[in-house]
């Protein structure tokens, strides 16, 4: 029985061992030693252990797999008409959810999985071997519950949010939909659900309407997360660091108190490159984040209305050359930032002692992520040590 495996030759080894923002510690002709799916040694070739297994990786790299800490990804319907109508100069708003939560709620809980899984096999095929689950078109007590279970088979780190948009059959009471969060969704979600998300905009929910549900929600035991600042700024950011969140997401728009806030709080800022591409918006200017030293992860957002990608290489090379990351930054935030998007203090590394989650690139060097974009460099992806990619089947 295999329970070792030697990764060896890699022209490159991206580690993130340091646990120092942006640092991704980087090791050249490098070899990964994987045992019981954990990593149990990376260093140089010359001092490479034996193991059961041996994979020649010469002229590969090898990177922590991407953490894509949010998603949407148990939906129904398409949304390729309004894509096409935002290219052609409409405008982006809010309003299209309730499209996608009218298609969810008519999908049987098996089209929804099948969706889902297709989207999760393109994950893993561009490298993401961990990923976030949301809620948020279904909008009734019993379809928010439907896909909190379905997005339990896929992860543990799942997400009610309810609150993505009050439902149509509530648009002249806003109120009642409020305390159907509080008083019955919550209370159901608990022990299925990880996160509570709200998203804090205009045309979705108040900075106050979201101080209630998320306080509610943290009375709970849930950890919180913000939709934040995408289409205006606002309170958003100071309210996710009074509630203690793990995440605020989106972030295109700030000032230097949120700055402030951020960095002071350790609350990361969770940015989502492919939403702009989406959605013809301005970019988050990410170097002023980083100066301010506040920790960064970058996510796909796949959703079918504002960012229907599920590839993390499409959204590196869009925060490089569109939000002023560098490819070490970029690659670092994709990672290890995701992890700890996500609350996972341990993930997103190849240190010894963490899982074995990573990608292998056919190319030489990691910069080729966003040297080369639109183009799947991915040569296999592990999750736990075992493969759940492997291009052409091999």
């Amino acid at each position: 029985m295999v329970t070792s495996t030697l990764f060896i030759n890699a022209k490159q080894i991206v580690t993130n061992s340091s646990g120092k923002l942006y640092e991704i510690d980087l090791i050249e002709d490098a070899s990964l030693f994987i045992e019981n799916g954990k990593v149990a040694w990376v260093g140089e070739n010359s001092n490479a252990p034996a193991a059961d297994k041996t994979i020649d990786c010469t002229n590969k790299v090898i990177i922590p797999g991407f953490v894509d800490s949010h998603t949407h990804l148990i939906f129904g319907g398409d949304r390729s008409d309004e894509f096409a109508a935002r290219m052609a100069g409409e405008s982006y708003t809010a309003g299209g959810i309730n499209f996608t939560v009218e298609k969810t709620r008519s999908a049987s809980d098996q089209e929804l999985r099948v969706n889902a899984s297709s989207l999760i096999a393109e994950m893993h095929s561009t490298g993401t071997t961990s990923f976030e689950i949301k809620s948020g078109y279904g909008l009734t007590l019993q379809d928010e519950i439907r896909l909190l279970k379905l997005a339990k088979e896929f992860t543990q780190d799942v997400t009610l949010m309810a609150a993505h948009v009050v439902p149509k059959e509530y648009i002249d009471n806003r109120r009642g939909y409020i305390e159907l969060i509080i008083k019955e969704m919550l209370p159901a979600a608990q022990g299925i659900a990880k996160f509570v998300d709200v998203f804090c905009e205009t045309g979705a929910f108040s900075v106050e309407e979201a101080r209630e549900i998320l306080l509610s929600a943290k009375d709970l035991g849930f950890e919180c997360k913000v939709h934040a600042n995408q289409l205006s700024r606002s309170e958003s950011v100071q309210l996710a660091r009074v509630l203690g969140a793990v995440s605020v997401d989106h972030v295109t728009y700030f000032n230097d108190k949120d700055l402030e806030n951020l960095r002071e709080s350790g609350i990361v800022a969770t940015l989502l490159p492919a939403t702009e591409f989406s959605t013809n918006s301005p970019y988050p200017d990410a170097k002023k984040l980083i100066d301010a030293g506040v920790t960064l992860a970058i996510a796909t957002n796949c959703n079918p209305g504002s960012s229907f990608t599920t590839s993390m290489p499409f959204c590196i090379a869009i925060a490089v050359r569109e939000m002023n990351f560098n490819i070490e930054q970029s690659l670092w935030a994709a990672t290890r930032g995701g992890a700890l998007a996500l609350g996972n203090k341990a993930g997103g590394n190849l240190a010894v002692g963490a899982n074995a989650d990573f990608a292998i690139l056919d190319a030489p060097s990691y910069v080729h992520l966003a040297y080369r974009p639109g183009v799947n460099l991915v040569d296999a992806t592990y999750k736990n040590g075992e493969v759940v990619f492997s291009k052409g089947g091999k």
